[in-house]
């Protein structure tokens, strides 16, 4: 799927184990190259919620320890089947570091802004990390060499003044 994120067009791989041991075998080689996850549970049933912290621990063990995660309560279209409380699982979010929202698939509530939420997460920590490692890069070649630069000479652009960062 593609969907717009900060003014760029993302294009996500999304795959869906729907939590089935089946998947187990396969999952971890696909946790090393993920990016995000999104962690999913029935806020009908309290046995889906209480999952999550092995999925999560799962997640931990095999992917990278950069990975930006999202718990999302579904099924939030069944107001009078509820059995795990917002604050509950908002609590247990801010408490692991994830990001959370609630969402009915049924009605379509929620369920683009999840993704745009998790795949704005993942933009914003690649996109820092780029510049980290550009800012790496430039350190590196420049003063971790031995490299002497002389500022005077830099500043020293032959009488012509230039507007910083133009062209």
């Amino acid at each position: 799927t593609c969907l717009q994120v900060e003014e760029k067009i993302i294009k996500a791989q999304i795959w869906d184990t729907a939590g089935q041991e089946r998947y187990r075998a396969i999952t971890s080689a696909y946790y090393r190259g993920a990016l995000g996850a999104v962690l999913v549970y029935d806020v009908t049933k309290p046995t889906t919620f209480e999952n999550i912290s092995r999925w999560l621990k799962e997640l931990r063990d095999h992917a990278d320890a950069n990975i930006r995660i999202m718990l999302v309560g579904n099924k939030t279209d069944l107001k009078d089947l509820r059995a795990v409380p917002a604050d509950d699982a908002g609590g247990y979010a801010e408490a692991e570091g994830l990001s959370y929202i609630e969402t009915s698939a049924l009605e379509a509530m929620n369920v683009e802004e999840a993704f745009q939420l998790i795949l704005g997460d993942i933009y914003r920590a690649v996109s820092k990390k780029a510049v980290a490692s550009e800012e790496d890069r430039a350190g590196a070649a420049g003063v971790k060499e031995g490299k002497t630069i002389n500022v005077a000479a830099a500043a020293d652009n032959g009488g012509e003044k230039k507007q910083c960062c133009s062209a």
